[in-house]
């Protein structure tokens, strides 16, 4: 068996809660608690140096002089970031003058749990020795180096894949410098919200990241389901205020107000983009299914990261833009290594259902895929021979209109009538909560621009062979070292 990952043991990072502040009545609802927490400042004025951790700004007002984000030049490497405004709203936080300071709590009135909050053992990832900052060994599972060889590639396609592959592969320093990043916020979020944990979910974690991945960041306040339009809006608007006017080194946070609302930021010490939900705790469970598929058959992970590559280039790899989400593009890859006449991938919700049950408390949920074998395939397709089938495979096999991508079952199944797929261009199963994953494609504009780039795809590959004629190989790994 190939071990996949060790286990780690949750911790606090060190926060401690003071005994002698009062408990909120646990019968007290959301909304009075932001009425007791919108009382004013949350940390006396520190002196800061910029793109650093741990300096705060003072509280100021937009309108002040001295506000960091007052008439200051867009950076070159910021660009504009547009959203459909159709699917979701952005909301920049409007401050009061610094002598009320409305927008954050006290520091008196901050160390409170959520009403039904409680403490929870879940995955800690630990904070490594980055830029003066210390990190605990204890924990260092999440930086394991996991041993699977490459397949060798015979053709040419093949190589250029495994090339793309090597050069754009988030590596343990990318993976180190978020975790940086989180477990200072995590620190943070904690002086308002003591029992709560920041956890790194999704492709950060998850085996298909790469050097220019975004990250993304859970906050889990409690075991039970939350709210998503009134208490996690309610408790990122909080977390946006207080980054954007005490912490230095958070840039550009912004409220989205999506089906699932994030706040989405980016941190100047590391140069990543984040983005933040509260509760969304089936990024938890997915992220290590996922992982375990990355990493028990060695042509997963290349195949991903070229398809990835091949989309975002094409402009079909951003659910904000009405096509298709990187989670979205992993499910149809590894639906389509399922669906192989001689399967490449095996249905491990299937095969080992009580590892991946849904209902899996949270803080087992990182424990129970540990020991799940390697599988060993007995179709022997190269990359290349991949790549044109799976482009092959959405362009001209895959009925779009009556099937459903599923992870789950590890087949295409027949569309239901239920409100997630009724009159949906795209249907792809969500593998625990089971939504539609593709449901941001919801103009025929774009669904026909996603169809007709796999067709002209894989009608080029499957002719000339060459992931130049798709994708601009070089460019993209040159830029890759710079």
């Amino acid at each position: 068996m190939v071990k996949l990952w060790s286990l780690p043991r949750s911790s606090d990072d060190g926060i401690k809660v003071s005994d002698s502040v009062p408990a909120i009545n646990e019968s007290c609802p959301a909304i009075c608690l932001s009425r007791m927490l919108m009382n004013g400042n949350i940390l006396p004025p520190m002196s800061s140096q910029p793109w650093s951790y741990g300096n705060h700004n003072p509280m100021v007002s937009p309108g002040s002089s001295s506000s960091t984000f007052q008439n200051r030049k867009r950076r070159s490497d910021e660009g504009n970031n547009v959203y459909d405004i159709k699917r979701q709203r952005f909301h920049t936080p409007q401050l009061s003058s610094p002598a009320i300071h409305q927008s954050v709590p006290l520091r008196d009135e901050l160390r409170r749990s959520f009403p039904g909050s409680i403490a929870l053992p879940l995955l800690q990832s630990p904070a490594p020795e980055i830029n003066g900052c210390a990190s605990s060994s204890r924990d260092s599972w999440l930086f394991d180096h996991v041993e699977l060889t490459l397949p060798i590639a015979k053709e040419k396609l093949s190589q250029q894949i495994l090339d793309l592959f090597q050069a754009c592969q988030q590596q343990i320093s990318d993976l180190k410098k978020k975790d940086v990043c989180r477990a200072e916020l995590q620190r943070e979020i904690q002086q308002i919200f003591p029992q709560s944990r920041l956890y790194l979910v999704g492709s950060s974690l998850n085996g298909f990241g790469t050097r220019s991945s975004d990250a993304d960041l859970c906050l889990v306040m409690k075991e039970e389901p939350v709210n998503q339009k009134t208490e996690a809006r309610h408790i990122l608007s909080l977390l946006q205020k207080h980054f954007y006017t005490r912490l230095s080194y958070i840039e550009r946070p912004q409220l989205i107000r999506a089906k699932v609302p994030i706040v989405k930021f980016r941190d100047k010490v590391s140069g990543v983009e984040f983005d933040l939900n509260v509760n969304n705790v089936v990024g938890i469970r997915n992220t290590f299914l996922l992982r375990t598929y990355a990493h028990m058959e060695n042509r997963v992970r290349p195949l991903v990261l070229v398809v990835k590559k091949w989309a975002s280039h094409h402009g079909i790899n951003d659910a904000s833009r009405g096509t298709l989400s990187s989670y979205s593009l992993v499910l149809m890859v590894l639906h389509y290594l399922q669906t192989r006449p001689e399967p490449i991938l095996p249905s491990l919700q299937k095969i080992y259902p009580d590892c991946f049950n849904p209902t899996m408390q949270l803080h087992l949920v990182h424990q129970a895929p540990r020991n799940v074998p390697q599988y060993f395939s007995k179709n022997g397709a190269s990359l290349g021979e991949l790549l044109v089938g799976f482009l092959k495979y959405f362009a001209i096999e895959f009925e779009w209109g009556k099937r459903t991508v599923s992870v789950r079952e590890g087949k295409a199944m027949a569309r239901t009538d239920g409100i997630e797929w009724r009159n949906k261009y795209i249907c792809v199963e969500e593998p625990f909560d089971r939504t539609n994953t593709a449901r941001a494609v919801h103009e025929k504009q774009k669904f026909d621009l996603i169809q007709e780039e796999f067709l002209k795809a894989w009608v080029r590959l499957r002719d000339n062979r060459d992931l130049n004629s798709v994708l601009p190989v070089q460019r993209i790994i040159g830029m890759q070292k710079r």
